[in-house]
C-alpha cells in the first residue's frame, strides 16, 4: 500500500490548517532529527557527534576555561 501524490498533498493541506505556516518548518526539522536519532539508536551509534561539536548557536557543550 503506498501513498500517491493525491493523498500526500490532502496531507500537507491537513497539516497546513492544524498547525499554521509557520510552525511547519519547526515540526518537520523535528521529526527530522527523530528519524536520524532513531536510525542512529538502532544501528549502535548512540553518540554520533562528538562531545565538544558546536551547537546552532555557534555554542558548545564543554563547560568554559578560567
Amino acid at each position: 500500500m503506498r501513498i500517491g501524490p493525491t493523498e500526500l498533498l490532502l496531507i500537507l493541506a491537513i497539516a497546513l490548517l492544524l498547525f499554521g505556516p509557520s510552525k511547519l518548518p519547526g515540526l518537520g526539522k523535528a521529526l527530522g532529527k527523530s528519524i536520524k536519532d532513531f536510525k542512529d539508536a538502532a544501528k549502535g551509534e548512540e553518540d554520533a557527534k562528538p562531545a565538544n561539536a558546536t551547537k546552532p548557536d555557534g555554542k558548545t557543550d564543554e563547560a568554559p576555561k578560567a
